[in-house]
């Protein structure tokens, strides 16, 4: 003989379990807003603090320089490994998966070589302070 322990107002339990829709929203947008003035505030007052440092210019130019040569070894290498492997399969349906795979590595690798001298004409053509003391043209 057990008895069903349900609350006598069902509309009073299921108030008090969910939390108030609203309120989640407004606490993120005011955690956003309070980070935006006092978090953002110190950095934007500098003054271009990557150009005024001595060797962070080099350094960035340099690492883009590697990922870039980098993505472009591996664009080759994907792409003989790629063609080595079209040589011995027999179905039509892998053959397309390698093909597709082969077009998706150039794309990558086209996005990474145009994305630095995009960067510093661009940048430098909307004057931001970082496309004036950078140059990201891997070449």
């Amino acid at each position: 003989m057990s008895q069903d322990q349900t609350p006598s107002d069902p509309k009073r339990s299921t108030e008090t379990e969910s939390p108030p829709s609203g309120r989640i929203p407004r606490q993120a947008a005011l955690i956003v807003v309070l980070l935006g003035l006092f978090a953002v505030e110190p950095v934007a007052a500098q003054d271009n603090a990557v150009c005024s440092a001595d060797n962070l210019p080099g350094m960035i130019e340099g690492f883009f320089q590697l990922t870039t040569a980098l993505g472009i070894v591996g664009l080759a290498i994907v792409w003989q490994a790629d063609s080595l492997i079209e040589m011995f399969t027999l179905s039509p349906e892998q053959k397309k998966g390698l093909k597709r795979h082969k077009r998706s590595a150039m794309k990558s690798a086209v996005v990474l070589v145009v994305l630095g001298p995009l960067y510093t004409v661009a940048g430098s053509m909307m004057s931001l302070p970082l496309a004036e003391c950078l140059d990201l043209v891997p070449w």
